[in-house]
């Protein structure tokens, strides 16, 4: 039983499944294409959302620092998804890795939790948009109904009618085509950037030192107790982390690590890239760097153009403009903000939607979503089945109560792939390798630890959440996935014991 459980599947294997005429992707990507993808994904809600909620609550000025300390663990992440996306060109990021190297219920696990990451990730996106674009529309004098604005502040009956539209409007556009959506990517990430550079230049002359003082504010410790919404580690060891002063910029880094969800997912498009050996570590870790002195170059001119007690929630970019006198420039960044989350949402949807469709592929999901569409060669089935659901979420959740559980399960993602190196660099020493880790196992482990550590740092019922939703994935493995997975059928088809019916082959 336990050897069944985590029975591997080997590279080679993973790769001959991509070859398959009706379960195959077609290969369309370049190295800009992959490193537009990125930065798309990554320089969105860190910015444009969560950047005036952490700065106000959490760290200060210091909110810079903060994304530097979440920058740094996402490089270590980085070098070890560079390696296995460019040894393993396959769809299913995390998800695939696993499977070569943990085994089969290890990768379950990891794939149910991409699905949920993808998935409230794209939510919360969603919800962001909507909140410019509502902006936008009472600068012009328009006024959604409040049923129809989203639950945030909603007394009775909400529904956030724009987010839900977005999604399923992205959801679309994927349906369409690879290609298609890189090139509405670029456009949209060039539209994205250029609002980032008024920011910074347009904003380095409003800037005020005084805005500065304390750069570090004074920390205020987080009273200790058994609730719920208090961190992890509170819970466990009775510390309790201060907001504010030198670790509340790790709880900040905790909180704006979010942001710089997007290289992973960059990872899920291997199998559509034409050249992923070259190509995947480019991608990954090039769009790492830029978001990153992108990230922090915004945070220190916007603290500095407003004082951080007095940053907004939802549009803190734009407020900043509006709060010295520059309504213009607010515009600007609103329509750019709005403009630029819908590259976020496309690019969470893309990687959930591969993940669910290599899972599918491997028969622990039905095989019914692994058929790509006969002329767009794209997974329609998962894609519409998924756009749907999340746009349903988008419109009834609120964006507090999704974008903790969404770190959570990054996070988790990242220890799995670091682990998986380590193993696959020992029990595969001969695979081709066109970009090695550097210093295996010391980075890997570090990884893990400053994983780790920013987990520990979030609310426990961001955990309990979490647990359950692993406890729902358990349940469905042991009811479907280990009968139905495709490896279990071939071993025993090696071992000369006949093959049961699946009853789900389209």
């Amino acid at each position: 039983m336990s050897s069944a459980l985590f029975r591997t599947k080997n590279v080679e294997q993973s790769i001959r499944d991509t070859e398959e005429p009706e379960h195959s992707l077609k290969k369309s990507l370049s190295a800009l294409d992959l490193t537009v993808f990125g930065v798309g994904v990554i320089i969105g809600t860190g910015i444009f959302v969560l950047t005036g909620q952490v700065a106000r609550n959490n760290a200060g000025p210091a909110v810079a620092l903060a994304f530097v300390v979440a920058g740094v663990v996402c490089a270590l992440a980085a070098l070890c998804y560079a390696e296995f996306a460019s040894t393993v060109p396959v769809a299913g990021s995390a998800y695939t890795f696993s499977y070569a190297s943990l085994g089969e219920l290890p990768a379950w696990i990891i794939g149910w939790d991409l699905v949920l990451e993808f998935a409230l990730g794209t939510a919360v996106v969603a919800v962001g948009w909507s909140g410019y674009i509502r902006s936008l529309l009472d600068n012009a004098g328009w006024h959604l109904p409040g049923y129809l604005a989203g639950r945030d502040g909603a007394s009775g009956f909400g529904f956030d009618v724009l987010a839900a539209a977005l999604v399923l409007v992205l959801t679309g556009i994927l349906v369409l085509g690879m290609k298609l959506s890189a090139r509405i990517t670029q456009l949209v990430v060039a539209i994205k950037v250029i609002v980032v550079l008024i920011v910074i230049v347009a904003g380095a002359f409003f800037v005020k030192g005084g805005n500065y003082k304390p750069f570090i504010p004074h920390p205020e410790p987080v009273s200790a107790g058994g609730n719920l919404k208090a961190p992890l580690i509170q819970l466990m060891f009775g510390w309790a982390p201060a907001n504010f002063g030198v670790m509340g910029i790790f709880t900040a880094a905790s909180v704006v690590f979010f942001a710089f969800i997007g290289f992973d997912i960059v990872a899920t498009a291997a199998e559509e890239t034409r050249n992923p050996q070259r190509d995947m570590p480019r991608g990954i870790l090039g769009s790492l760097l830029i978001c990153t002195v992108l990230y922090v170059a915004v945070s220190v001119v916007v603290t500095g153009m407003q004082k951080y007690t007095r940053l907004s929630v939802e549009a803190p970019l734009a407020d900043a403009f509006k709060s010295i006198g520059h309504p213009w420039y607010a515009g600007v960044i609103s329509f750019g903000a709005a403009v630029g989350l819908t590259t976020v949402c496309l690019i969470l949807l893309l990687g959930q939607t591969r993940v669910f469709f290599a899972m599918s592929r491997d028969g622990l999901l039905p095989r019914f979503f692994s058929r790509v569409h006969p002329r767009f060669r794209t997974p329609h089935r998962p894609t519409i089945l998924l756009g749907v659901i999340i746009a349903i979420v988008a419109g009834f959740t609120s964006l507090s109560e999704l974008a903790e559980l969404v770190n959570i399960g990054t996070l988790f993602a990242f220890v799995v792939v670091a682990v998986s190196v380590i193993i696959l660099r020992k029990t595969r020493p001969d695979l081709p390798r066109a970009f090695r880790t550097p210093w295996v196992p010391f980075v890997p482990i570090v990884s893990v630890c400053a994983t780790l550590w920013l987990m520990l740092n979030l609310p426990a019922e961001t955990w309990l959440r979490f647990a359950v939703w692993m406890v729902i994935g358990f349940v469905v493995y042991f009811l479907y996935g280990r009968t139905h997975s495709r490896l279990a059928h071939r071993e025993e088809t090696a071992a000369g014991a006949p093959t049961p019916p699946t009853g789900n082959t389209p």
